[in-house]
């Protein structure tokens, strides 16, 4: 198993959720919170009246809307000044939702500290998120010293909650021993309760496991399935690991084409080793004879041309976030999900 297709300990991160959810409604679960789609708002004077008139609920859901660009020209400032007058009215959502922004330094200046703050503040409401935040930023000493002991503790918490993040978080602690003594069954376990809700992440974490013979003889076909499972759902390091599989015929047959596809959608995703693949791929066209201006003519179109190949040296969105970071993993990938309920 070559050194490159390793993902290194020290470099992996932990899914900061942070964007996303739906404020404290009764009617909101936690799969809803974290995998559904926000819509535009079907009466935006309406809803920026009831904003205006000093609402939460109508504050929050109007950040959300300038945060994601929803029926409106996506505007951070905006959104952090509509979540700040929903956060300071007690909305564990807009309280989530402030803290993501100073985290990442979106409408404001980034401040770990500030993170913390609000996420803080959604935890203490419960909030699983916000408790599941917060757990990232204590496993990663930011804005806090580093602590993975509550980092588990703050998980455990969203986890009772069906939070799948949460859940997949305990999953990475069991995995590598942090805060926990090491356990690939408990792991397992947990990476299992996540794919309940079609997680993503969890899903991309199992392969690991899979692919790496953690707790288990390495089984690089099972690894492929959860990777491809994970890449469906959309995760950017997902798609490139398997791009990368494709490329150097690791668990599936050698396809070049599938390489490129996978790497692809990588890069669009926002996958910096995607787009390093895909670079690299593009140029070794004819016997290494390709060239930058083929590369720039293909590639997509905001993203730069570089070289190497490499596979994902991230947990995912953290995505990013978005994370999403990896939630926006927002750590582990960076695309964050959003409320599935329609904006008033």
């Amino acid at each position: 198993m070559g050194c490159a297709m390793r993902l290194h300990a020290s470099k992996r991160t932990l899914i900061l959720l942070m964007a996303i959810l739906c404020a404290a409604a009764s009617n909101c679960n936690s799969q809803e919170l974290f995998d559904g789609q926000t819509k535009p708002p079907e009466n935006p004077s309406r809803l920026l009246q009831k904003a205006g008139n000093g609402n939460s609920e109508a504050q929050f859901r109007l950040g959300l809307a300038y945060e994601r660009g929803l029926g409106v020209p996506r505007d951070y400032a905006q959104a952090a000044i509509w979540y700040k007058k929903a956060a300071d009215r007690g909305n564990p959502g807009a309280q989530n939702n402030l803290g993501g922004l100073y985290s990442r330094g979106l409408g404001v200046a980034q401040s770990d500290i500030e993170a913390v703050r609000w996420y803080s503040r959604a935890a203490a409401e419960g909030h699983p998120t916000g408790e599941n935040n917060l757990g990232s930023m204590f496993a990663e000493g930011r804005g806090v010293s580093r602590s993975d002991e509550t980092a588990v503790r703050w998980y455990r918490k969203a986890a009772a909650k069906g939070y799948a993040g949460a859940e997949t978080n305990l999953g990475l602690m069991y995995s590598t021993g942090r805060g926990v003594s090491f356990d690939a069954k408990e792991a397992i376990g947990w990476y299992r309760k996540a794919l309940k809700s079609g997680f993503g992440p969890a899903e991309f974490e199992l392969g690991q496991m899979y692919f790496r013979g953690t707790g288990m003889p390495p089984d690089l076909p099972e690894a492929m399935k959860w990777f491809r499972k994970a890449a469906e759902h959309g995760l950017a390091s997902a798609q490139n690991q398997l791009g990368f599989a494709y490329a150097h015929g690791q668990g599936v047959p050698q396809n070049s084409s599938q390489a490129e596809k996978w790497y692809r959608l990588a890069a669009e995703n926002g996958s910096p080793e995607g787009q390093q693949n895909l670079t690299t791929m593009l140029l070794s066209v004819d016997g290494g004879r390709g060239d930058t201006a083929l590369v720039e003519a293909v590639m997509p179109s905001h993203l730069p041309v570089a070289t190497g190949d490499l596979p994902d040296q991230r947990n995912p969105a953290d995505q990013g976030a978005p994370d999403f970071r990896f939630s926006n993993e927002q750590a582990f990938h960076a695309r964050g999900p959003g409320a599935r309920s329609s904006l008033p």
